[in-house]
């Protein structure tokens, strides 16, 4: 292509060279991955950590050898949802992740010695920090695998679609107008990485009413269907506003909560295509 510098790291672009070379991390020799599903959404406070973690507690109630990894390094919310804040081990190059309710996790705030410090770092080395979750923790045995991206398409998400082996993406949102377009740049940017769409989460597309059961849709009409038939995806889900999983989630008890509303979701996400091994 013309004007090309040759780093595919930081281009987009689905040419010819790109096709030839893959940017795709080995696991450490000690782990064994199936299943790896990215949880994504176009910008942030939607409820995309919330959603990853119900997943991984869906999968691992369903006996499925389950881990989390939190690419959120700057705002890492998933130790606190699962109450942990006890910090990761390791020896030389190898990480242990954390483990809770029978979910492995590693995130960031499992190597910092106090939960409030600031993360300020560029974005490169943010992605390396992501990388180095997949590659060197020792992960062992796992069944799937669940990524809690960072919001947007920027080095982060880039980095990680193009350098960890994705079986899908599940897209999450809410019901207001402006977030169609936002929907769509992540979409879009899964497909240009060649990544399948497994479905979309409408979070926060109601709440029920705790006298009559009534559903009420605070954020105007749900979108979930619309956006489904747009883009083309197998599976939409809405997930109520429930001040139940809100409390779970500041308790450090998420793996109580109510994985039902994503059950279509995870439909879709146990027909996904397993990778292929990626070990030293």
């Amino acid at each position: 292509m013309a004007n090309c510098s040759h780093d595919c790291s930081t281009c987009s672009s689905d040419c010819g060279t790109r096709s030839k070379r893959s940017f795709i991390k080995p696991l450490g020799k000690d782990s064994k991955v199936k299943r790896v599903i990215a949880v994504a959404s176009g910008k942030g406070g939607v409820g995309k950590s919330l959603t990853a973690a119900l997943l991984a507690v869906r999968a691992a109630a369903r006996g499925l050898k389950t881990a989390l990894l939190d690419a959120d390094v700057t705002g890492p919310s998933v130790p606190k949802m699962f109450g942990v804040h006890e910090l990761a081990t390791g020896e030389e190059n190898k990480i242990y992740p954390v483990l809770a309710n029978g979910i492995k996790i590693m995130s960031m705030n499992c190597l910092l010695e106090h939960e409030d410090d600031p993360v300020v770092w560029r974005g490169s080395l943010i992605a390396g920090a992501c990388l180095q979750f997949w590659t060197d923790v020792v992960w062992g045995d796992v069944d799937l695998m669940f990524i809690d991206m960072p919001p947007g398409t920027g080095d982060v998400p880039l980095s990680v679609f193009q350098s960890i082996p994705l079986s899908g993406v599940v897209v999450v949102t809410t019901p207001q107008d402006l977030v169609e377009t936002i929907v769509g740049k992540a979409v879009n940017m899964a497909r240009l990485m060649n990544v399948p769409i497994l479905g979309i989460v409408e979070n926060m597309s109601y709440l029920k009413c705790p006298g009559c059961g009534r559903e009420i849709e605070l954020f105007g009409p749900s979108k979930a269907q619309a956006l489904k038939e747009k883009f083309k995806v197998p599976a939409a889900a809405r997930m109520p506003l429930d001040p139940a999983v809100a409390k779970l989630s500041d308790e450090g008890r998420i793996f109580e909560a109510d994985t039902d509303p994503l059950s279509e979701i995870f439909f879709e996400i146990e027909r996904s295509r397993e990778i292929k091994d990626y070990l030293n």
